[in-house]
């Protein structure tokens, strides 16, 4: 593993070792004896998107493993929202860190990045994949349920960068991965082709009450991102009957695990019944963000 850029970068040993290592250090961190293994390294974090979770995690992670975390603004504290080229950019902080995390919109900028910075490279989230979140809804389910092989998975929401990861990423875990999602919102094309080589494994529809039947873990994520626009009034209306409630996790088992990657639009793609019902879910996947982003780091930067 060079970089990771997707979930589909990985295959299903380097996927289970993260998990594993994340697993590790969690346990050492809470055991207080979190190994400084990227003393003396420096990672970049570069944002060009609003962050709380992806950032803060990093942030105390590298700290955590004794390195140094340095937090940019790609738009306001960069010359890179002046005009520089991008090109410049990933060559000149491949000079200076050990890493970057970059949170950016198109996926084709980060793997353009990751060609010239010369060091690794972390998806800190793009328009198309976000695999450090999609690995922490991994290692909580796993926390959970003891194991990832059969467990059905169901997202339920826009095919976005969440659905793209968590079908490739739970495929990958040996999973059987359902997607729901209105007309107009698939899934990248690419994702469905990796995924119909899956067969029977993988599902695409869109109906979340047909989705949902029989799932161990329920997946949902924002869809509403830009309220008071035009474009909020027409999601509005495409997502009707999209909200996951509690008479619709009634159609699952009754033991389903509810995920949400946050922040979460009560009242839109969850209602507060079933969020409140899952917390301890929700933030025990929130704060293994931290923990699968510490094993990244340290497989790329400290071999592990």
């Amino acid at each position: 593993m060079k970089h990771l850029l997707k979930m589909s970068d990985l295959s299903p040993a380097e996927l289970h070792h993260i998990l594993d290592v994340a697993e590790e250090l969690k346990a050492e961190q809470k055991a207080g004896t979190t190994p400084a293994l990227l003393k003396g390294r420096s990672v970049a974090l570069v944002f060009s998107k609003n962050s709380t979770r992806t950032r803060t995690s990093f942030e105390v992670g590298v700290y955590q493993l004794g390195g140094l975390g340095n937090y940019m603004n790609a738009a306001t504290e960069l010359q890179s929202g002046r005009g520089e080229p991008l090109k410049d950019t990933a060559r000149v902080l491949g000079r200076y860190y050990d890493c970057v995390v970059w949170r950016t919109y198109r996926q084709c900028d980060l793997e353009e990045f990751a060609e010239l910075a010369g060091v690794p490279v972390i998806n800190g989230l793009t328009d198309y994949a976000h695999p450090c979140q999609v690995l922490a809804d991994l290692m909580t389910i796993r926390e959970r349920r003891g194991t990832l092989e059969g467990q059905k998975l169901c997202f339920i929401g826009d095919g976005c960068s969440m659905a793209n990861s968590l079908i490739v990423g739970g495929l990958l875990a040996g999973m059987r991965v359902t997607c729901v999602c209105p007309e107009g919102y698939r899934p990248a094309a690419d994702v469905l082709m990796f995924a119909h080589k899956y067969g029977e494994k993988f599902h695409l529809l869109t109906d979340p009450a047909e989705g949902v039947k029989d799932a161990d873990v329920v997946v949902t994520a924002a869809w509403n991102t830009a309220p008071g626009t035009p474009e909020s009034e027409r999601r509005l209306r495409d997502f009707a009957g999209f909200q996951v409630t509690s008479r619709l996790m009634e159609g699952a088992k009754p033991d389903a695990m509810l995920l949400h990657c946050l922040p979460a639009h009560r009242g839109e793609e969850i209602s507060t019944a079933v969020f409140e019902e899952h917390a301890d879910e929700i933030f025990d996947e929130a704060e293994n963000r931290l923990h699968v982003q510490k094993a990244v780091l340290a497989i790329l930067l400290a071999g592990l």
